[in-house]
């Protein structure tokens, strides 16, 4: 990309928000004079933020004349939040927040964007309705959803007996949703297969290990049902070999593994007995715990929004820069039904000539799109996710 299309494209983004931004008012959070804000502009350095509003019409003001291309509030509230330091602003409490990006799945960079919207998407309704609401028991009316207006899903907890919680109380929450440290000795319990008597004194004489019911609460019930879930998926394989080498599962262990399933194991787990086989427990474990956990990282060094006292989120209303989308308020009965591709369009369908360095083949708006590399004709709103993405420049 040359200095002048860079220049050209960099104006029409911001032209693009800018008039966004003068015809549209955001959505303010609660509270919104105790939070801090932060914003990233087209052509800058860096981020801008401590700063602070008093008047929802500054807000609104400040973006119709600047046009950022990234705007963050913070999920903290502070008795000054335009202070320059973390200190000064006087920490007064902060809601829980949940942040699912696609990059977090397995395989995400052999997913489409559409289908890394659509996996996630899947990740953020597990984490909602089977532990934030099943789980922990909150209160609907305390969460709020959006879409990110990027690769992903906002939960945020309004709880107000979350808000006094520290790092290491959140980290444990996000501790249990990912299954971090969960034991098979705290899901099964060893039954006894038969027993044998030597004079008076009866003893075991064998073991295995007794699955929870599927209907169980919590961990247990989740763990066994993705246990017979994995197991029918394998037994009705054509090629179990190959299915285990999808989870991962290296060819010499599936084969060992797939030697050690026999029939009668299949019908006892089934059954709710998983037996003693190491290979055997530890793969449905370990597989059963990936399946049903909540991917809230992108791996184990990775510290998850959750756990930040002080996070600065996207705020809602506002325009994503590296697609031209809207950060999105989803009903919290509709998440599988929410397609951001059609929802959170804000930009008209005014053609634009653009410059594609790639072919690249999209769905939105109801509308396929399959572009070859070059000089392309496009909808504005495709043009600034394009542009936005660096796939294109404007010509």
């Amino acid at each position: 990309m040359n200095e002048d299309s860079k220049q050209k494209s960099l104006e029409f983004l911001k032209n693009q928000f800018q008039t966004y931004y003068e015809d549209n008012n955001v959505e303010l959070p609660d509270r919104f004079g105790r939070r801090e804000y932060a914003f990233v502009f087209y052509g800058g350095k860096g981020m801008m933020r401590h700063i602070g509003f008093d008047k929802k019409k500054k807000i609104n003001t400040f973006l119709a004349e600047n046009a950022p291309a990234h705007t963050y509030y913070s999920s903290a509230y502070y008795q000054k939040p335009d202070a320059s330091t973390m200190n000064e602003k006087q920490w007064m409490g902060a809601e829980l927040i949940f942040d699912l990006d696609s990059d977090h799945l397995p395989n995400a960079d052999k997913l489409t964007f559409e289908q890394s919207l659509e996996c996630v998407k899947e990740e953020f309704q597990k984490l909602v309705c089977e532990f934030l609401l099943d789980d922990f028991g909150f209160n609907k009316k305390y969460l709020d959803l959006y879409f990110s207006g990027g690769r992903g899903y906002h939960c945020h907890v309004k709880d107000p007996l979350v808000f006094d919680l520290d790092s290491s109380e959140r980290r444990e929450i996000v501790d249990y949703i990912t299954g971090r440290d969960l034991r098979d000795t705290i899901i099964f319990r060893e039954h006894a297969t038969g027993r044998k008597q030597y004079g008076r004194r009866i003893f075991a004489s064998g073991k295995s290990l007794k699955m929870p019911r599927p209907d169980e609460s919590g961990w247990r019930g989740r763990i066994s049902r993705g246990l017979i879930e994995i197991v029918n998926e394998i037994k009705n394989s054509e090629d179990p070999i190959s299915k285990l080498k999808e989870y991962g599962v290296k060819h010499a262990d599936a084969e060992k593994l797939i030697n050690d399933l026999s029939d009668d194991r299949i019908n006892r787990i089934k059954d709710g007995y998983l037996d003693q086989s190491k290979t055997i427990r530890k793969f449905f474990l370990n597989r059963a715990l990936r399946q049903q956990a909540v991917q809230l990282s992108a791996g184990e060094t990775d510290e998850p929004v959750t756990c930040d006292i002080k996070r600065l989120i996207r705020l809602p209303g506002s325009i994503h820069g590296k697609t031209g989308l809207r950060v999105t308020k989803i009903n919290i009965d509709k998440i599988m039904d929410f397609n951001p591709l059609i929802k959170t369009i804000v930009f008209d369908d005014r053609i634009v000539t653009v410059n594609l360095s790639d072919p690249y083949t999209i769905e939105m708006s109801n509308t396929k799109f399959e572009l070859e590399a070059g000089k392309q004709k496009v909808p504005s709103y495709l043009a600034v996710f394009l542009i936005g993405r660096r796939a294109a420049t404007i010509l």
